[in-house]
């Protein structure tokens, strides 16, 4: 299948979110972005990469939020925030790497408000992928061989920590229907069966959009 869109795609940890946009991008033949965009940021910005990881969705200062909105607002680019803080080089460069790939063609880009950031394009399926605690606990727990307890406590605190970053940074709320094109519970549907519903919806909603365009 040929696609000309861009999926993002917000999840809960735990539920496999990453796992299943690696499935739709082997499926349509296009790339997943996911530690890439830090990757990616780092190279066009000049800035560490670790930089860029140890700031990874994760909110900052209201004050620092206001200063970065401002001037990401006013239309400054790469070569342009030298002189800026650094968490607010992080904030910009990743906006700015995230629009650039999704510029480059149809892909999917995991987390890291990518859905806001490029809210402004027709070509995108935004994609929220959660799963009942219980069933992301026993995966969590299996893949990284740990106790249930432990596995709970670290999916709560992951959850928690994207959460805090999404409702900074963006004007929706993570999780929330009402933020995302499609959401969808893996924990009923399987890491194959959310990739196929994923790539049906594209498919339909393309098709339709292409039916428009004949009229």
């Amino acid at each position: 299948m040929k696609t000309n869109t861009i999926i993002t795609i917000g999840r809960q940890y735990g539920s496999g979110g990453r796992e299943i946009g690696y499935k739709v991008a082997e499926h349509l033949g296009i790339k997943l972005y996911d530690k890439e965009m830090l990757a990616r940021a780092a190279k066009e910005s000049g800035i560490c990469e670790e930089i860029f990881e140890s700031h990874d969705e994760k909110p900052t200062n209201s004050f620092l939020y206001s200063l970065v909105m401002d001037t990401y607002s006013m239309g400054y680019s790469g070569s342009t925030y030298s002189d800026m803080p650094i968490n607010h080089k992080v904030f910009l460069a990743q906006f700015d790497a995230i629009k650039k790939i999704a510029n480059e063609g149809p892909c999917i880009l995991v987390g890291r408000c990518a859905d806001y950031a490029l809210e402004s394009y027709e070509n995108v399926v935004s994609v929220f992928i959660h799963a009942d605690l219980d069933a992301r606990v026993r995966r969590i727990a299996r893949i990284h061989d740990m106790t249930d307890a432990k596995a709970k406590d670290i999916i709560i605190k992951t959850d928690k920590k994207r959460a805090s970053y999404y409702n900074y940074y963006t004007n929706k709320k993570w999780s929330d229907a009402e933020s995302y094109e499609l959401c969808l519970n893996s924990g009923e549907l399987g890491v194959e069966g959310t990739a196929q519903a994923i790539e049906q919806y594209v498919a339909l909603k393309e098709g339709m959009a292409s039916a428009k365009r004949k009229l």
